[in-house]
């Protein structure tokens, strides 16, 4: 099964593909998707459609784990963020993938034990849980993968062909 987890933002949407085969999870792919901010938001919103559409085509994923905003002080990063959420959303659904969301929390709770995880301890975990040498960079790609992780966390465990 492949997870396809999204940190949504409009001029940095965080990506990660994670593959979870047996008891170590990997990381496929992770990286970030980036609009320009001089160009239109209707024009951005069609590059983030576009790249999503690409990303959910070459990985086929079974889920769509993105992170919720539960709450914004900036007002239009809190509505470019909700909209990048709704293009993933519908376009996860129009391919037929589940389409999960989780809070800041539950994904910090779910990576490192600790809802209030600061980014340092999420970055370590996420390499850690993947098993690589080097943090992801941007932090938001490793943002993506650590939301991938909390939705595989969540799911349960198959044993020998039962749960």
């Amino acid at each position: 099964m492949f997870v396809l987890g999204i940190d949504p933002g409009l001029t940095r949407c965080g990506y990660g593909v994670v593959h979870q085969p047996g008891r170590q999870p990997r990381a496929v792919a992770a990286g970030v998707i980036t609009t320009s901010k001089h160009d239109a938001v209707p024009t951005r919103l069609a590059e983030m459609q576009a790249e999503i559409r690409a990303l959910i085509a070459e990985y086929s994923p079974s889920v769509i784990a993105i992170e919720r905003v539960l709450f914004q002080v900036n007002v239009s990063t809190a509505m470019s963020v909700g909209q990048v959420s709704g293009i993933v959303m519908a376009e996860g659904a129009a391919r037929g993938c589940e389409v999960v969301e989780y809070s800041p929390n539950e994904v910090k709770s779910a990576v490192t034990g600790y809802g209030a995880a600061d980014k340092q301890q999420v970055e370590r975990m996420v390499q850690q849980l993947i098993g690589i040498d080097k943090p992801l960079r941007p932090v938001d790609a490793a943002d993506a993968v650590a939301v991938a992780l909390c939705h595989l966390a969540q799911m349960p465990i198959v044993v020998a062909g039962r749960r």
